[in-house]
């Protein structure tokens, strides 16, 4: 098996370090490893037996990761990330992986996001395809705006086959520092923390003080407070380890007054050096947190937090709650703080067998060996609940009886690219030979997805708006059509809309229906739309609009308010029953890039009631469009799509 690890670390070397031991893992079990390395090279990050690809290195000034810095220490230009997102494409071109894994993304690095899906785009049009999997450790740090999680369990759920967290639930379960939903949380897979070092051997007997705070210059405040706490009690044996990002000028800085080999750059021994140390002083990186479980020594912690970061400090607190260490806040820290600290320290028992489990990097290789022979497990969703089931099926009863059909289209919105969500969509609906209109979004369309809708003759797309971006005022509910914005500005995007869809897709699968994002649109852009050249438009229910045929969703079974999973079943076919009673349209509005088992469950069970049953007359976009007549053996004729156009 070939694996192609991706990863790009821009603070300190803990990604690339963590990347790299899985890397080795792999190569040690017999398989081949690449690494794909986006950050500054690391000296001390072990690379034996694997493929290394270095790109044009980023990294960044502080904690502002959203501006990336080149190796001149300019913001990264156009050029130079489309030159790395280049040669990751190139890389799993020419490793053809077995298996991609992607470090962080897409739960962090949002910067990077075109680049890591175009390694992912790349993977998946392979044939055979390979695995996609994310690699993330135990904490994360969720963002505070709602849309970016739900970008990221969208990315997971479209293009992830699972998501490999390297931690221990039993210290750190991933929902404590990130939102999952149901969906996601079904493709976790936990490994254990990945140990890199070497088993250490027990030290004879303990002594001194070794200090250290990672391998950039992010560790300064805690090293410096360490240089004077060992300048009012050198007794306590120092030795403090600046990583390589440090200036050499703080460096020397620091030693100023101590005894030589007091303070110096890292060692490749930093693990022998804990064994025998009496105490720790470090920040509470994730190789640091390993490297203190697997030699069992007392630790004094200083989280990083500036920036606002809380993963150090969520994972020593939970250390320090098992006895494992003691917490000093950063903003607490000088010297004289420390010493107070490492005074307790060494006055509390010596902890004890802490159980964590640190075999990730054997597990990971494991798991992935798993999941490439498909042994994986299928978790089968409850079924649709019988009364509402019996509701629907009543009323559809009914209208037969009446001699009443029950119009009946499925629209799914938010297409941008080919991803195995999207081959279920295709599936499903071919097989019970369904129509389906995918509302595309022009701005985000990948070559990809023009080859999938060349294979699938049933499925026509519809313009999804330009790009799917709110310009709402901050309070109001999001649009990107709706009146906050000049008429002028709405006609020109939706002309490039569906412009860019002609371009880009089979002319023959693009029909001139416009879908607004968030289903909202002002009545004055609505009125224009005949004279771009669109035929169509599909919402929710909405009035009339002249020059256009309306056929709009009135079924959505997502819960978007609560949990974004499924709304309750029995409800939502109840509402259903009553909308068929009534002698509506049904709209089907599905979202597979966001679809979880239980929705998939309970499409997959609708879609046959409906258009099985004699009462339903599916309508297919397509022959509202076209410019010939249909005969009865193909489907509804031009003039009965016609009227059920207008009952909609």
């Amino acid at each position: 098996m070939r694996v192609l690890i991706a990863v790009t670390h821009l603070l300190g070397a803990g990604h690339l370090t963590r990347a790299a031991a899985l890397a080795r893992a792999f190569a040690e079990a017999g398989h081949e490893a690449a690494l794909v390395s986006g950050g500054v090279p690391a000296p001390l990050v072990r690379l034996h037996c694997v493929r290394l690809v270095q790109l044009p290195p980023l990294r960044i000034a502080g904690t502002d990761f959203a501006t990336l810095l080149g190796s001149d220490g300019r913001p990264a230009d156009a050029d130079l990330l489309a030159r790395r997102r280049t040669l990751m494409v190139e890389a799993d071109a020419a490793f053809a992986p077995d298996a991609v894994v992607t470090e962080l993304f897409p739960f962090g690095r949002r910067a990077l996001a075109a680049e890591f899906l175009a390694l992912v785009e790349a993977a998946r049009a392979r044939r055979p395809r390979p695995l996609v999997l994310a690699s993330v450790r135990d904490i994360l740090v969720a963002s505070t705006k709602p849309e970016r999680i739900a970008q990221a369990h969208a990315r997971v759920a479209a293009l992830y086959d699972a998501v490999l967290v390297h931690g221990d639930p039993a210290l750190a379960p991933l929902d404590a520092s990130w939102p999952l939903d149901p969906a996601t949380a079904s493709k976790l897979t936990y490994t254990g923390y990945v140990d890199e070092g070497a088993p250490p051997a027990p030290a004879a007997a303990r002594a001194g003080v070794v200090v250290a705070a990672g391998s950039g210059p992010a560790g300064l405040i805690l090293l410096r407070a360490a240089a004077e706490a060992a300048r009012r009690r050198p007794e306590l044996g120092w030795r403090i380890l600046a990583g390589h990002g440090v200036p050499e000028a703080a460096l020397t800085a620091m030693a100023r007054d101590l005894p030589d080999g007091t303070v110096s750059r890292a060692r490749p021994d930093y693990r022998d050096l804990l064994v025998e140390a009496a105490l720790s002083v470090s920040q509470c990186g994730y190789n640091t947190a390993t490297d203190l479980l697997a030699t069992g020594t007392p630790a004094v912690l200083v989280p990083f937090e500036a920036g606002g970061e809380t993963e150090q400090r969520l994972r020593a607190e939970r250390l320090a709650a098992r006895g494992l260490a003691r917490v000093l806040p950063e903003a607490a820290l000088s010297a004289e703080s420390l010493l107070h600290a490492v005074d307790a320290q060494r006055a509390a028992p010596l902890p004890g067998r802490h159980g964590i489990d640190l075999g990730g990097a054997r597990r990971t290789v494991a798991i992935v060996e798993e999941l490439r022979a498909g042994r994986g497990s299928v978790r089968h969703p409850p079924r649709t609940p019988r009364r509402g089931r019996d509701a629907l099926r009543s009323a559809l009863d009914t209208a037969a009886d009446r001699g009443r059909s029950v119009p009946f289209f499925w629209r799914d919105d938010d297409a941008v690219t080919a991803t195995p969500a999207l081959d279920r969509l295709i599936a499903l609906a071919a097989r019970h030979a369904t129509p389906l209109l995918l509302a595309a979004i022009p701005n985000g369309l990948a070559p990809v997805l023009g080859l999938r809708l060349e294979e699938a003759g049933h499925v026509s797309v519809a313009i999804h708006g330009l790009a799917h971006r709110n310009h709402a005022p901050p309070g109001e509910k999001p649009a990107e059509f709706g009146a906050h914005r000049p008429l002028d500005a709405l006609r020109a995007d939706a002309a490039t809309g569906l412009r860019i869809a002609r371009d880009r897709l089979p002319k023959a699968s693009v029909l001139p229906v416009f879908v607004p994002p968030w289903n909202r649109l002002a009545p004055d852009f609505a009125a224009a739309l005949s004279d771009l050249g669109y035929r169509g438009l599909s919402a929710v229910p909405g009035p009339d609009v002249p020059g256009l045929r309306r056929l709009d969703a009135t079924l959505d079974p997502i819960d978007w308010r609560g949990t974004r999973s499924l709304g309750n079943p029995d409800a939502l076919l109840r509402d259903l029953a009553a909308a068929v009673a009534e002698g509506r349209t049904v709209g089907l509005l599905t979202h597979h890039l966001v679809h979880d088992a239980a929705i998939w469950s309970f499409v997959e069970e609708l879609i046959p009631v409906l258009v099985k049953h004699p009462a339903v007359q599916v309508v297919d976009f397509r022959h509202l469009f076209d410019q010939v007549t249909v005969d009865s053996d193909a489907g509804p004729s031009k003039s009965r799509v016609a009227r059920i156009a207008r009952t909609g």
